[in-house]
């Protein structure tokens, strides 16, 4: 054989021998490279299995103890009604879950009961100081207004003792009726204060014409005095006093009166707006939000904001609608206040009723001669004392005494201080949902949260606004209408709204119509109520008292950011969860499209030399 050949031969086999080495040292190499891709999966695995068992540990997930603290702690029921290990749940309604369960149907029911009253001492609490504040201002201001109509009586009485002393005894009870009829007409009773004033001077002018026109008679009989009032009605003896009398006092005492009115609507659309009636819709969303994280085990859980916020928007959607108009009545309020301040004041005007009196007296003493003849022509002549006619109780007038201040300043400066507290409240409804959210229910900023079926670290879905309209895009609550009751207690506010801009000026039995009754709103519940969803007829639930409530204030709604959403592992261990089965996912397929990227040029360099 030439030494070419064998040179040549030599050179392959060693070719040969040298790649068969490298073929066994790829081989090697991937097998390595397979087995530390296994060991990372298999690592990665192992460690998510470990995790998720730690958090399954720390949820408590093989007992229901922790549920079953919360659910009697509550007075919810009791902690027999409570399962001792996680269960299927098929029997579920609301808190449905492929996960095992620590909820019954019958725990779920009393959970609905629970979220409602929840709910209720949650909106009672949150009105409770607009609630106090009005009414505590309402007995202010009507015990200032009756210390001051108490004030102007004595101070008429007395005025007429000083200047006419006999006529001070027949007309002090005719000076009482006048003014218990402002008082009452301030209060709010339905009556005329023209026809006061008018019944206070017809029944004025007999003694006056006994005691001052005709001074020397006796003691007029009952049908010659009946004959003298009927004379007085046609003869005007008091000139301008009695218009002027009533055109004081109606413009003084009606905005005072219309005032006190609109306070007890205030307080009625408190009362109404409290015990509101949640709809089906409402019930099941607020059950969700709140106590379907029980069945978990995830009893220290709260709802992320725009969750919340969803759930509370739409269930309090017929309050935002009182909004606007809740503004308008206080804005209203504000200026009826800044107008009596200016000139309408109650307190002038009663201040000067004395003095009015005076002078209608003092006008028929002038026309004595006058008002003789024409009360003679029509009733005849009275008899005289055989004595003669002496004047008698008759003296120069004195200057009228200066009126003690205290019950002015009061009733003013219990106005200014009113209003004060009141412009605080101005958007009360408006911010209700978000108040009772960021203050009461709602998880803090960037704690992990739940979104009604699961712990994310943030809310994804979009937050809607308040109001019927805006609820047409809400996730989590179905709104299909306003409630009735509401749209009656805006109707009420629009028409005191109007009374307290001096719009509409109110006519006999009109403020009866917007007054509260009883101010109690429990028999104007709306909205439809089943026992599907544990709606019970007679209003009492399980358990006797309601869950500690903290009392909150006005709170501004933050700007949140609802957009960023991680999930976390489902409970139970029963399914896992699609964050970490996706991640394990993804690992085993990186590492198997590694071995395959190497695996094919190697199979490929072995066939080319076989």
């Amino acid at each position: 054989m030439p030494t070419s050949t064998i040179v040549v031969f030599t050179i392959r086999d060693s070719t040969k021998a040298l790649l068969l080495q490298l073929l066994y040292c790829s081989w090697w190499i991937v097998l390595m490279m397979a087995l530390r891709g296994l060991w990372i999966t298999l690592s990665l695995t192992t460690l998510s299995y470990l995790t998720h068992l730690t958090h399954l540990s720390a949820a408590s997930p093989h007992t229901c103890a922790g549920v079953r603290k919360e659910y009697t702690l509550r007075h919810m029921g009791e902690g027999r009604e409570v399962p001792d290990t996680p269960q299927t749940g098929l029997d579920l309604q609301v808190c449905v879950t492929q996960n095992l369960t620590c909820c019954t149907r019958k725990m779920e029911e009393r959970y609905q009961f629970t979220v409602r009253r929840d709910i209720q001492n949650l909106l009672q609490t949150s009105s409770s100081a607009l609630k106090l504040l009005i009414t505590q201002s309402v007995a202010g201001l009507q015990e200032a207004m009756e210390a001051l109509v108490r004030q102007a009586q004595d101070q008429t009485v007395a005025l007429l003792l000083s200047t006419y002393r006999d006529l001070s005894e027949d007309a002090a009870p005719t000076v009482d009726e006048l003014f218990t009829d402002v008082g009452l007409f301030v209060l709010g009773a339905e009556l005329s204060l023209e026809e006061a004033v008018q019944r206070f001077f017809l029944a004025l002018f007999p003694p006056v014409f006994e005691r001052l026109v005709e001074p020397g008679l006796e003691r007029l009989d009952g049908g010659y005095g009946e004959c003298v009032r009927s004379a007085g009605h046609g003869l005007a003896p008091y000139g301008n006093a009695p218009a002027r009398l009533t055109k004081q006092l109606s413009g003084a005492a009606l905005p005072h009166r219309v005032l006190l009115q609109a306070l007890h609507l205030g307080v009625e659309v408190i009362n109404t707006t409290d015990h509101l009636q949640l709809s089906r819709e409402c019930r099941r969303a607020l059950l969700r939000m709140s106590y379907c994280p029980h069945c978990q085990a995830l009893t220290s859980t709260r709802p992320c904001v725009g969750y919340c916020l969803n759930v509370l928007r739409g269930c309090l959607a017929s309050l935002a609608e009182v909004d606007p108009h809740w503004r308008e009545f206080v804005g209203s309020l504000e200026a009826l206040l800044v107008r009596m301040d200016s000139g309408m004041d109650l307190e002038r005007t009663l201040a000067a009723v004395p003095t009015i009196v005076r002078d209608a007296i003092a006008h028929a003493h002038k026309s004595a001669p006058y008002l003789s003849s024409q009360v003679r022509g029509v009733c005849g002549h009275p008899s005289r004392l055989q004595s003669g006619g002496v004047q008698r109780g008759v003296r120069d007038s004195l200057p009228l005494r200066v009126p003690a201040k205290l019950s002015e300043e009061t009733l003013s400066i219990r106005r200014k201080e009113f209003l004060t507290s009141l412009r605080v409240y101005r958007a009360f409804y408006g911010g209700l949902a978000n108040q009772l959210c960021v203050s009461e229910l709602a998880a803090q900023d960037g704690v992990v949260c739940w979104n009604g079926a699961d712990i994310v670290k943030s809310y994804t879905q979009q937050v809607v606004g308040s109001g019927i309209k805006a609820q047409a895009d809400n996730p989590e609550v179905r709104v299909k209408e306003a409630d009735p009751v509401v749209n009656k207690v805006i109707d009420k506010l629009k028409h005191i709204n109007q009374l307290l801009q001096g719009r509409s000026i109110p006519k006999l039995g009109t403020l009866d119509q917007i007054e509260t009754g009883s101010g109690d709103a429990e028999g104007l519940y709306s909205g439809d109520c089943d026992d599907e969803d544990g709606c019970w007829g007679s209003g009492s639930g399980p358990g006797g008292k309601s869950p500690a409530v903290r009392t909150t204030n006005l709170i501004p709604e933050k700007n949140t950011n609802h957009r960023n959403h991680q999930p976390r592992h489902n409970d139970f261990g029963q399914t896992g969860s699609s964050s970490s089965s996706g991640s394990s996912s993804s690992s085993s397929f990186r590492t198997t499209k590694s071995v395959l990227l190497i695996l094919i040029p190697v199979f490929t360099l072995s066939l080319l030399l076989l």
